[in-house]
């Protein structure tokens, strides 16, 4: 086993010329209100990671613009694909008319574990929450169904980039089955 070089890995990565070649993982996220400039430009990176559709940045969640954002996306933001909406439902009601499914990433009553989801779930858009308060009840009203991340210990939760890297990482193998 050998370690590889950063350009023994960047040989088999997409550029920037060549993304719109890749065939991207059929999942919008839509980040409600996250305080955390850290955790968006981690959400990011993240997010490029996967290859996802399209993130949507609502509610005070923190853009690009903002150098702490810039400091955790380390450039992933010109990587994936973003738009930012105050209104979270003015999101969810457009793709909802695209036939996406909406799922809060979030543990209610009728959650389901993340690693439940299936392919017939596709596409859908997953919403992220504040970092305290989670996904509001009014957007949890919006969706077609909520997964949560079972927790073993005495916390509730996990930070949110963590949370949402454990579930879209589990909806690409989900996808790529």
């Amino acid at each position: 086993m050998k370690k590889l070089s950063h350009d023994e890995i960047s040989q088999n990565r997409s550029t920037i010329e060549t993304l719109h070649q890749v065939k991207k993982l059929p999942v919008y996220v839509l980040l409600n209100s996250i305080r955390s400039s850290y955790n968006v430009g981690s959400i990011f990176r993240t997010s490029d990671g996967a290859m996802i559709e399209k993130l949507f940045l609502c509610g005070y969640t923190p853009t690009p613009e903002k150098k702490e954002v810039l400091k955790t996306a380390l450039g992933s933001q010109a990587s994936v694909q973003w738009e930012y909406v105050k209104d979270p439902k003015e999101v969810i009601y457009k793709l909802k008319q695209q036939g996406v499914k909406i799922c809060a990433l979030e543990m209610t009553d009728k959650s389901k574990p993340y690693f439940n989801t299936l392919k017939t779930d596709f596409p859908l858009c997953l919403i992220v929450g504040n970092e305290i308060t989670g996904v509001s009840q009014e957007l949890i009203d919006l969706c077609d169904f909520s997964i949560e991340i079972p927790q073993y210990g005495i916390k509730q939760s996990l930070n949110v980039a963590v949370a949402y890297g454990i579930a879209v990482f589990d909806l690409r193998k989900v996808f790529d089955q």
